[in-house]
C-alpha cells in the first residue's frame, strides 16, 4: 500500500516535551531532528532522547525519520550508529551532493549491520545536489544504497547560490522541476521543504497548493499549526476519488475490456486515466487508514 506523506513535521531532538507531543499530532510523519534545530552542545543529549523516543514507540502509523548531521560534521557517525540501533523507518541526511556521499552512508550502515529495512532519504540543498539530481536518484536501483526519496531544502540552496526565496518561488522553479523529473524517472518519493513564515497562513496555503501542483508527495513542516492545512491540500478531494472509482468501474465492464479509450460523462477517457485513477484511490485509501 502507498504510504501517505502529506505532512512530515520536524521536531527538535533536544526538546523532550516536543518529542512527547509528536505522538499526538496528525502529521503523516515525524522527523526527529539532530541537525539544524539542535545546538552543538546539545547534540549528545538529543541523540539519547531521540533513541529513547523511538524505543518508547507510540507513534502509531506515522512514518518516523531521524535527520542526522551532515557528513562534514563530527557527529554523523554517532548519529548513524544510534539510528541503526533504534530502527526508525529511515534516516534523512542533509547536504548530500554526490554518489560518493551516498556510498559513504551505505558503507557505514553495512559496517554496523544496520537492518536492511532502514531507508535513506537525502536533502537536496546544495548546488551540486541539484546538478547531480539524476545521478543521485539513479542510485535507488542499488539496494545497498537504501535510497527512498529526496527532500527539497530551499534555505540552504538560497544561502549557497544567492538565489532569493521570493513569494511564489519563481526563482526556484527550474531547480524544483529538474529534481522532480530526476526523482520520478527513478521512482523516488519527493517532499517539499518547509515554509518558514509560520504567521503567514495565506502564504503557507498558497505554497502547499503549489507543492501539490508541482508533483510533490507532501511537505516538510516546522510548526504543528501547519499540519491540518497541509493535510487538507494533499488529500484528494472526495469528488476526485468518486470519479476515479467511476473510471475504474467503466473500464472493468466487459464491453470495454479491449478498448483503449471510452466516453464517460461526455469526456474521452483513456487507459492512462485509469492508471491515474488507481493512484488517486490508493492514496485516498492509505490516508483513510491513517485515521486523521
Amino acid at each position: 500500500m502507498i504510504r501517505p506523506r502529506r505532512s512530515l513535521l520536524f521536531m527538535p531532538g533536544s526538546n523532550a516535551r516536543a518529542l512527547e507531543k509528536a505522538r499526538l499530532l496528525h502529521a503523516d510523519g515525524i522527523i526527529l531532528d539532530l541537525e539544524d534545530s539542535v545546538a552543538p552542545d546539545a547534540k549528545g543529549v538529543a541523540r539519547v532522547q531521540v533513541a529513547q523516543a523511538i524505543a518508547a514507540k507510540g507513534f502509531g502509523k506515522r512514518e518516523v525519520l531521524v535527520r542526522i548531521n551532515s557528513l562534514d560534521s563530527p557527529w554523523w557517525i554517532d548519529d548513524l550508529g544510534m539510528a541503526a540501533k533504534a530502527k526508525p523507518d529511515g534516516i534523512l541526511v542533509p547536504k548530500v551532493s554526490s554518489v560518493a556521499d551516498l556510498t559513504a552512508i551505505a558503507d557505514r550502515l553495512s559496517d554496523i549491520n544496520a537492518d536492511i529495512a532502514l531507508r535513506v532519504w537525502i536533502m537536496i540543498e546544495t548546488a551540486r545536489s541539484v546538478l547531480h539530481a539524476e545521478e543521485l536518484a539513479a542510485q535507488s536501483h542499488d539496494s545497498e544504497m537504501r535510497l527512498a526519496g529526496f527532500v527539497f531544502g530551499p534555505n540552504d540552496l538560497s544561502l549557497e547560490t544567492r538565489i532569493r526565496m521570493l513569494p511564489g518561488r519563481a526563482t526556484m522553479l527550474p531547480m524544483i522541476t529538474h529534481c522532480m523529473l530526476a526523482a520520478r524517472a527513478h521512482g523516488l518519493a519527493f517532499l517539499d521543504g518547509p515554509y518558514s513564515d509560520i504567521a503567514n497562513i495565506e502564504g503557507f496555503a498558497h505554497e502547499c497548493a503549489q507543492s501539490r501542483d508541482l508533483g510533490f508527495d507532501g511537505k516538510t513542516l516546522i510548526h504543528p499549526g501547519q499540519i491540518d492545512a497541509c493535510n487538507a491540500t494533499f488529500t484528494p478531494p472526495a469528488a476526485d476519488v468518486d470519479y476515479a472509482r467511476k473510471i475504474i468501474a467503466a473500464f472493468e465492464r466487459p464491453e470495454n475490456a479491449n478498448r483503449g479509450a471510452i466516453q464517460l460523462d461526455g469526456r474521452m477517457v483513456e487507459r492512462l486515466h485509469a492508471e491515474i485513477a488507481r493512484k488517486t484511490i490508493a492514496i485516498a485509501d492509505a490516508i483513510e487508514t491513517m485515521g486523521h
